[in-house]
């Protein structure tokens, strides 16, 4: 399996650095946000009509990933036996890669001011075969009706089964093989994503703001079983300026809310999983999914590693402020982020608090190397009598576009649990150690 998965690793990287020189000419695409080094700091696609139409462009796209993983981990739990296995031992994790992700993606400009866009995950931690993320239609002009001006200048809509427009965070995180606008190798510990059928209406009555309404089908999937099911709520307003040619500012809040589903995941959508493999992880648990045997952990059936979900699956509402301040070669992020709801229709509300804050400076006239630093606190209650619950991380970054396609990443993570229950795996749980990451973009 190992040497399998090694050859993986080869063949996929050989593919896709032979496909960068045949793309080096890649289809220019309206409203279309670029997945190298010129799409970062982008988010909503604004009202920048710069390419003309000449009829249908088709351009295939990838991103591809590589960990060296240097972690150790540690808890204080009690014993917990079953069928003679201590159910709180930790996984026994040492250094080495992970397995190679990578990302396909199939963007096409189907007619004026009418793109669409087909994701597809090649490998991914929790999936190693090929399978679809999603795909999506977004119509910023209506050449159907002659393209009258008012939608040209003021409206976008996008219709499809993909990632709700939730915050800020989610156009700086890892999908993925897709790391390149992430200055971090992992994510936040309470990772906003999912991808959900539905569509979002965008207004920007000026330069600088905007405005955004959404609904979905409030499920990672289709369901057409007679359910009790509820829509998924979007909102969003922001405020996004380049005050001048050193100074942009940016001022976003978000709405996430469903008052009643059979299996909410915004909190637990992300397929992909997680970068840091195994950490924090039991080496064997019951798995309550097959009747409560006696199960090994590996890195698919334990693929949020590092992370925590508040278990919000049946009603949920969650709000997220993000402030983003790029001066020069230096830029501030922020999150704050509450969310509260239950896990069924008979379980009490609970509510649980995100904060996250970095600074990263980019060196060099083209932000070439950069340097970063980012704080992450959760903190809320548990299901049942639990109680409160807290989990910090601080992570340090230093990263370096080769190229504009090229990136390679060297980071210091250090994670600690505080406040779980003596029984629980998580008890007095902490890890730390460096990460490496090459990426490809293209």
């Amino acid at each position: 399996m190992k040497k399998n998965r090694f050859i993986q690793f080869i063949v996929s990287f050989t593919l896709l650095a032979t496909a960068i020189p045949m793309f080096a000419q890649q289809a220019d695409l309206g409203y279309f946000r670029i997945p190298d080094q010129t799409g970062i700091h982008v988010f909503e696609t604004f009202r920048q009509d710069t390419i003309k139409f000449e009829g249908i462009r088709v351009r295939v796209g990838g991103n591809f990933s590589q960990q060296f993983q240097a972690i150790s981990h540690e808890n204080s739990a009690g014993e917990n036996l079953f069928q003679e296995t201590d159910l709180n031992k930790l996984y026994p994790l040492g250094s080495g890669f992970n397995l190679a992700t990578a990302n396909l993606n199939l963007d096409v400009q189907l007619s004026d001011g009418i793109r669409m866009a087909l994701e597809g995950y090649m490998s991914s931690r929790h999936h190693p075969e090929f399978w679809v993320k999603g795909g999506y239609i977004q119509v910023d002009k209506l050449p159907m009706f002659g393209n009258p001006q008012w939608f040209t200048d003021y409206v976008s809509v996008r219709v499809g089964h993909t990632m709700v427009n939730y915050g800020d965070q989610h156009f700086r995180r890892s999908d993925n093989g897709r790391t390149f606008y992430n200055p971090f190798v992992g994510n936040y510990i309470m990772d906003a994503f999912t991808t959900e059928i539905g569509s979002e209406l965008y207004v920007f009555p000026g330069h600088n703001y905007f405005l955004m309404v959404g609904m979905t089908g409030g499920l990672i999937s289709g369901n057409v079983t007679d359910a009790d099911k509820s829509p998924s709520i979007l909102a969003k307003a922001g405020f996004d300026d380049q005050i001048n040619e050193d100074l942009r500012l940016r001022l976003t809040g978000s709405l996430y809310h469903n008052s009643g589903t059979i299996r909410n995941t915004l909190y637990a959508g992300d397929r992909a999983g997680s970068r840091y493999y195994m950490v924090m992880e039991p080496e064997f648990y019951r798995n309550f999914r097959a009747g409560g045997v006696l199960t090994q952990s590996n890195e698919a059936n334990r693929f949020t590693s590092g992370r925590f979900t508040p278990d919000f699956t049946h009603q949920i509402t969650s709000f997220m402020i993000n402030p983003f301040v790029k001066y020069r070669g230096l830029e501030i992020f922020g999150t704050f982020e509450m969310s509260s709801g239950t896990h069924n229709a008979d379980i009490d509300d609970r509510s649980v608090t995100q904060i996250a804050g970095e600074v990263i400076y980019r060196f060099f006239a083209d932000e070439q190397l950069f340097l970063g630093a980012r704080y992450n606190q959760v903190s809320g209650e548990l299901p049942g009598d639990n109680g409160d619950i807290s989990i910090d991380r601080i992570q340090v970054a230093l990263g370096w576009y080769t190229t504009k396609n090229l990136l390679v990443k060297l980071e210091y993570v250090a994670q600690s649990y505080n406040d779980f229950a003596p029984m629980d795996y998580r008890h007095g749980g902490k890890f730390s150690g460096l990460m490496i990451e090459a990426a490809v973009a293209f």
